[in-house]
Formats: C-alpha cells, sequence, structure tokens
C-alpha cells in the first residue's frame, strides 16, 4: 500500500493545527517537516503556511533548536562526521545560521576521540594486509561517515 494512500486527509485548519502540535510536541521537528506532513494531509498553500507560523510562535518548531539536536544525536547515536550532517541538515532546508550553531554543539575533542574510534575498530575488521590498501580502506570508510579527509589522513598517518 503506498503511503499516502494510509494518511489522514484533513482540510479543517484548526483540527490540522491541533494535530500538527501534537505531531511536534512527540518528538522535535523542523519546518520542512511540518510543511510536509501538512501538505500529506490535503491542506492548501495559505492553510500550510498560517499553521507553520502558529507552530514557530508557540515554540513548537525551532530551527536552532531542531538543528542541535539534530546533529548532536547524528553524531553521538550514529557516529556522523561533520559533513554527513551538514549535509542531511541541509536537504531538511536548515538555514546556515543554524547548521553553524549546530556544529558547534560538537565537542572537537570528542569528534576526534570518535573518529579515532571509528577507524581503529574498522581497523581491525579489515583483513587487508598492504598498509597502503588498509589506510586507502579506513580512509574511504571514514569519508563516507561523513569526515574531512584531513583530519582523517592526519589520524592515519599517526598510526603508522
Amino acid at each position: 500500500m503506498e503511503k499516502n494512500a494510509k494518511t489522514l486527509k484533513i482540510t479543517d485548519e484548526a483540527l490540522a493545527l491541533e494535530k500538527m502540535k501534537s505531531w511536534c510536541a512527540y518528538q522535535e521537528r523542523c519546518q520542512q517537516e511540518a510543511r510536509n506532513k501538512l501538505y500529506e494531509y490535503g491542506l492548501w498553500p495559505e492553510a500550510v503556511e498560517n499553521i507553520i507560523s502558529v507552530l514557530i510562535s508557540e515554540n513548537f518548531i525551532n530551527e536552532e533548536r531542531f538543528a542541535k539536536l539534530y546533529a548532536g544525536g547524528k553524531f553521538r547515536i550514529k557516529k556522523w562526521g561533520r559533513l554527513k550532517i551538514k549535509s542531511a541538515l541541509k536537504q531538511k532546508k536548515i538555514t546556515d545560521y543554524c547548521i553553524k550553531k549546530a556544529m558547534a554543539e560538537i565537542d572537537e575533542k570528542e569528534y576526534i576521540k570518535t573518529l579515532e574510534k571509528l577507524i581503529a575498530l574498522k581497523g581491525k575488521q579489515l583483513k587487508e594486509t598492504s598498509k597502503i590498501k588498509k589506510n586507502y580502506k579506513l580512509l574511504q570508510y571514514a569519508y563516507g561517515r561523513g569526515y574531512e579527509q584531513d583530519l582523517i589522513s592526519e589520524i592515519l598517518n599517526m598510526n603508522n
């Protein structure tokens, strides 16, 4: 069954606002997620923007708060690097200002320590005997996780 087939159609703006308040209270949301949800309900653009502005004014939606929590969660739980987090936030149409604030929340020492652990764990899993090939695979792995290439290279060079 299609995703949209299950979505409830709501044309009453007041009812949609109440549903959105509880949806936003359950978990931190960004404007774009809320907008998408409202369009799934079948609301017209003017009603969507009215509801979004009410949600913002009543602090159900706060882009900066969302960005900080999103970045912190993806870093701590999924061990994502800054590049991957920034990319995901941009896809959610978060402003550069909020992205910058979110990146500032990630502690530099913890970031480097996390990257070192990821590289060490992956290094143990690799069966590669050639040091050059192994380092290349580790670089590709960490880069794929969203870490900066120069930082990865620095850590790999320290371990040689």
